[in-house]
């Protein structure tokens, strides 16, 4: 079961392994910016968010911003490219490969390359800044960050899919996934929005990622709202992701 899918996942892998320093560099580089800029910029103007220090504050999103970061681009351009330039797509379809193995292969090198990059930006403001946690709360965020990675590698999946000019997967990552990773509180807590907005923002799949990543970190528990809501993003995306490839592979 799922042979297929993980031959791909390994192929994808095996790329990742020749260019693994260049892509961290630039991975790392980003994150780590914005952590330096905004923990260390603004901390003597705003020391603490809720009660928490805001260096701390931000640092569970900016992590989970390089996963899903990550897990999107892998999957967008990864799809875009095996069935557009290198026909790797076709060649899967003349083996005994199913459209679930393309998907759930796909799913799943997102998903890899999301956890690397966010472990090694964890790992670097680990080192460099007075960030600390309490380890047991690892595997919360864990979850966390395993089920928000496959709903930005779903979407990704069906960018890569339906999407035939490159240049448009770049715009629909400006206009589209950067605006809503930026609503959804990495930097200010949600209750700076007007009352009118809060509720349309506290049902953004992009808020339950990092408000229950935050909260996972820090608490070892994910809100129950945040963690229904990523389960059914996750779910949704993935049954749209698989239609929407079938149907592209049928015409």
């Amino acid at each position: 079961m799922f042979r297929g899918a993980f031959s791909i996942w390994g192929r994808d892998m095996l790329v990742l392994k020749r260019s693994i320093f260049s892509e961290l560099v630039s991975v790392i580089a980003y994150p780590l910016t914005l952590y330096l800029a905004f923990g260390f910029g603004l901390k003597g103007y705003i020391t603490d968010v809720n009660g928490v220090p805001y260096p701390l504050f931000i640092a569970p999103g900016l992590i989970s911003m390089t996963a899903v970061n990550a897990a999107f681009d892998e999957s967008s351009w990864s799809m875009w490219f095996h069935r557009k330039v290198q026909r790797t797509i076709e060649e899967y379809r003349v083996t005994p490969v199913t459209v679930y193995d393309i998907v759930i292969g796909k799913i799943f090198s997102g998903f890899s390359q999301g956890a690397v990059k966010a472990t090694v930006v964890f790992l670097v403001i680990l080192v460099l800044t007075p960030f600390r946690i309490d380890y047991a709360n690892l595997p919360m965020y864990l979850l966390c960050i395993a089920l928000s990675s496959m709903t930005f590698s779903c979407l990704g999946t069906i960018c890569g899919t339906v999407i035939d000019k490159p240049e448009n997967i770049g715009r629909v990552q400006s206009v589209v996934i950067v605006p809503l990773i930026f609503m959804a509180g990495i930097f200010f807590p949600l209750s700076s929005y007007p009352s009118s907005i809060l509720p349309l923002i506290q049902v953004l799949p992009t808020t339950a990622v990092f408000e229950g990543a935050r909260d996972a970190m820090l608490t070892g528990a994910i809100p129950s709202q945040y963690l229904v809501n990523l389960v059914l993003s996750a779910a949704i995306c993935f049954t749209i992701a698989v239609y929407t490839f079938n149907r592209k592979m049928a015409e």
